[in-house]
């Protein structure tokens, strides 16, 4: 991306002036290396972005942004009803509620080394990974509904996890609103066998070490230590989602005339919050949210099971939180409450210390905001901050995000190749795909420590540990 193109307000903040349609600026966090690494397609939707009905204060992009369907990846845009503020699909993503949960072991490295390959091997037989994986679940008609408006709630209620592990997920595992009425019957078709998989692409889990602590206070405060191990789990809503994605882009897009509503992308299909194809929409969608959440609860009860068997250790769960939602959430703006539907596509919530939507043990150190890497490459725990809720209404980055396509990838590497060198660096993963690994290489991907930094220095959210993979399950 060109920065002429740009005005610079800050080191890692960048604003596209409003032109033509545009209702608000554009505003972009990264350095300077990371914005000009930017492919010209985000500042096209950043621009687009702005120009939807309803959208407050700006459109945001987050230093990991690149391209995607609609909107950016990395994007965020907050709407407000009573200003014909709309929703739209393209700014949730397909892969709805999409997340990273991590879990305490109470073991050091030491102890995972001491039965790298048996773990690494009894996870991976035990959680169902790779395009089209299924599980042992098989829902019905009516546990699917239930399901659907249950969240990771219904999951504990079935046996899979503890009732304390809900006050660690966003939602308290259960997002409000959801209407499985509205999620097709090919959607739920598709979620049938899938419960309790992590699915393929960028997906994993991930046996991590706490390898460094940026701020001792709140990893306290979090329990996390230099060289503890921990589990993260990084999945979505898996097929459901993509059909409900599928399903409402398609029928925004016919009803956009229709609407008044004049798409400067056919990508960004989106309808009024308060007309009946929106609130269709929000109803499916907080479906597929609590698909999300009780998938990352039932792989979370076999991760815990697996440890039980090889180490005798339990897990405990640090936090959940989700990179692919639309919420209604209460933010300030020019100095008065507002009830905003706040789009993160690829951008991951970052609530403040004292918010009262956190945990009462977590509430004075802020959310964490928990960053995945690609495989073998560093993931990193982030801590909300009160200068996020101004910066881009409590939102951060996610993760690295693509430097190079899924087929560029493959032209460059081979999987075996890529698993055999991660070997080498003490790091073991095993796939069902050469090809998925090839894709997944960690040079295909930006420098997610880059985007950590980036995100650190303009206040988004704070650095807190940095985690290195010993295990990778791989999608």
């Amino acid at each position: 991306m060109d920065t002429k193109t740009l005005t610079k307000l800050t080191d890692t903040q960048w604003r596209i002036e409003p032109q033509g349609p545009m209702r608000v600026p554009g505003i972009l966090f990264g350095n300077e290396a990371l914005i000009r690494d930017m492919d010209d397609k985000v500042y096209e939707q950043v621009v687009n972005v702005a120009s939807l009905p309803g959208i407050v204060q700006a459109a945001y992009a987050m230093p990991d942004a690149h391209w995607g369907y609609g909107f950016p990846i990395g994007g965020v845009a907050a709407f407000d009803p009573d200003e014909g503020g709309v929703v739209s699909g393209g700014g949730v993503g397909f892969d709805i509620s999409c997340g990273v949960r991590t879990l305490h072991t109470g073991l050091d490295r030491a102890a995972i080394l001491a039965v790298q390959q048996e773990l690494a091997d009894a996870l991976y037989y035990r959680v169902p990974v790779g395009l089209g994986s299924t599980g042992a679940i098989r829902l019905d008609d009516r546990e699917m509904d239930a399901m659907l408006a249950g969240g990771a709630s219904w999951a504990v209620g079935r046996g899979y996890g503890r009732p304390e592990d809900l006050g660690r997920i966003e939602e308290q595992g259960r997002m409000a609103g959801a209407d499985p009425k509205q999620v097709s019957d090919q959607a739920k078709r598709r979620q049938r066998d899938e419960m309790g998989t992590l699915g393929s692409g960028n997906h994993y889990l991930e046996v991590q070490e706490v390898k460094a602590i940026h701020d001792p206070a709140i990893a306290a405060a979090y329990g996390l230590e230099q060289g503890a191990v921990v589990v993260s789990i990084h999945c979505g809503s898996r097929g459901l989602g993509h059909q409900i994605g599928t399903d409402y882009l398609k029928r925004m897009a016919l009803a956009a005339s229709q609407l008044g509503i004049h798409l400067p992308d056919r990508e960004l299909a989106c309808a009024p919050l308060n007309s009946d194809l929106g609130r269709a929409y929000l109803g499916a969608m907080r479906a597929g949210i609590n698909c999300a959440l009780a998938n990352r609860q039932i792989i979370t009860h076999l991760a815990r099971q697996v440890f039980r068997d090889v180490l005798g250790a339990d897990l405990r769960l640090l936090y959940d939180v989700s990179h692919n939602t639309c919420k209604q959430e209460t933010h300030v703006v020019d100095g008065r409450q507002r009830q905003l539907y706040v789009h993160r596509k690829g951008a991951t919530r970052a609530f403040g210390p004292g918010h009262p939507d956190l945990p009462a043990e977590l509430r004075a150190a802020g959310q964490p905001v928990l960053i995945g890497g690609t495989m073998g490459t560093a993931s990193y725990v982030l801590a909300g901050t009160k200068q996020s809720q101004e910066l881009a209404f409590n939102s951060a980055c996610h993760g690295a995000g693509r430097a190079m396509s899924r087929h560029a990838a493959t032209r460059r590497w081979q999987g075996r190749a890529v698993q055999n060198e991660l070997a080498s660096r003490g790091i073991l993963v095993r796939s069902p795909s050469p090809r998925g690994m090839a894709e997944e290489a960690p040079g295909a991907y930006k420098d997610v420590s880059e985007v950590v930094t980036a995100t650190d220095r303009a206040g988004l959210a704070k650095l807190v540990a940095q985690l290195e993979p010993l295990v990778c399950i791989k999608g």
